[in-house]
């Protein structure tokens, strides 16, 4: 009789180490904004990914004390340093193996001198500099986290399942009914066909039910949504004190992940605004930064109704992410006008302007609103109220809450 025997894993620690959990440890380096906060364990290595950063980020968190397992760091901490800096070495071959980063060397003609869209300009890596990259396969599991951080457990949906105020024929009742017509699924709602057959003929038998006496039980029409992130990437978003880029794009990265799940039928834009405004794919997201350093709310809303525009889906939103106020603006000659001070007129009025636009094409806008200055929630106020939408003055520890359960919820109205 053959049997198994099963014994104690005896192999090196690299090996032993699950790679999504080395993942999600190390998921505030890979995510950084630029914000450097003093309370960050990967503060000192300002969110560059090259190789010599990676290797001192898995080295903090394997001296942390709360990744290992107390066995498992008694082990880590009888190592000498020449073993541990072969198992940090095994640990990134590891994570390339498993593609969740990809090597490349720098090349020593490449330089820095110009700032990509959503980025801060930073000064050119030394010549030879080995760098890597975060792959979508990485991208994919730190979206799931998210969502799995923010709301956790899903409940299933199918293709279209926003809640609108009409109905339809199909197979989940919401308990009343109409007269059949050609073309409807055939629910048959049996009491109320036998009732109209009863008053047109009497209590009698044979009863004789006719085309006429047809009905049958209609469902909430369902229906699929087009939306477009409009994520502020202005300096303001790790300024005064606080990181408040890195939690929205946890949330778009969730947001990106529901909808590829549980609503196939929708489609996700994302799109930055800042002294401009340009739309990114949301996969890459997560390797977003601020900058530049003014907010642009009229061209970001220009971009998304032009992406929406292409949209062939029954409900289009807006979600826009913001903490300042409307501060630039793009001229007809393509020169930006900027104003860090207050709410200027001229702005102001011209983003109000795009944003009537946004509601005579049945574009809804929801803000969530990182600051609490009252002119400015005045001014995100009359934006919700033109738009019919909805406004919410959070934080960045409940942004995700508010959003994700918003867009769960399916309170959105398709509005003719």
């Amino acid at each position: 009789m053959k049997r198994t025997r099963y014994t104690k894993f005896n192999g090196d620690l690299a090996s032993s180490l699950g790679l999504e959990d080395l993942m999600e440890a190390l998921s505030d380096f890979l995510l950084d904004s630029g914000f450097q906060d003093p309370m960050s364990q990967f503060q000192e290595l300002d969110g560059d990914h090259n190789m010599e950063n990676l290797r001192e980020a898995i080295r903090q968190v394997l001296e942390d004390g709360s990744f290992l397992d107390m066995e498992a760091q008694e082990q880590y901490e009888a190592m000498s340093e020449e073993q541990r800096e072969e198992m940090i070495d095994q640990l990134v071959e590891r994570l390339e193996q498993g593609n969740f980063i990809q090597q490349e060397q720098g090349d020593p003609s490449e330089t820095q001198s110009s700032s990509g869209p959503g980025e801060i300009q930073q000064p050119a890596p030394p010549q030879g500099e080995a760098r890597f990259n975060v792959t979508d396969k990485s991208m994919d599991f730190l979206s799931y986290k998210s969502l799995r951080d923010l709301l956790g457990g899903m409940g299933r949906a199918n293709m279209g399942r926003h809640d609108t105020r009409y109905e339809a024929s199909g197979i989940e009742s919401s308990g009343s009914s109409k007269p059949y017509e050609f073309g409807d699924t055939m629910n048959l709602d049996v009491n109320a066909t036998l009732s109209s057959a009863l008053q047109r003929e009497g209590l009698g038998l044979p009863l004789n039910i006719e085309y006429s006496d047809l009905h049958i039980h209609q469902s909430e029409y369902q229906s699929s949504c087009a939306t477009v992130v409009m994520l502020d990437c202005s300096h303001s978003m790790i300024l005064y004190g606080e990181d408040r880029f890195t939690p929205a794009k946890r949330v778009a990265m969730a947001l990106s992940h529901l909808i590829r799940t549980q609503f196939p039928g929708d489609s996700l834009h994302l799109v930055l605004f800042h002294d401009s405004a340009e739309e990114m794919p949301i996969q890459q997201v997560a390797r977003v930064r601020v900058g530049p350093w003014y907010t642009n709310t009229r061209e970001g809303l220009r971009v998304a109704q032009r992406i929406l525009a292409r949209s062939n889906k029954d409900m289009k939103q807006i979600v826009m992410i913001t903490d300042g106020k409307p501060s630039a603006l793009t001229l007809p000659d393509g020169r930006i006008y900027k104003n860090a001070f207050g709410l200027d007129p001229i702005v102001l009025s011209e983003t109000l302007e795009e944003v009537a636009r946004c509601k005579r094409a049945s574009i809804v806008i929801n803000t969530f609103m990182l600051a609490q200055d009252f002119a400015l929630m005045q001014f995100v106020q009359k934006v919700s109220a033109m738009c019919r939408g909805k406004a919410y003055f959070t934080t960045p520890d409940k942004l995700g809450s508010y959003l994700l359960m918003d867009f769960m919820n399916r309170r959105m109205k398709t509005i003719h």
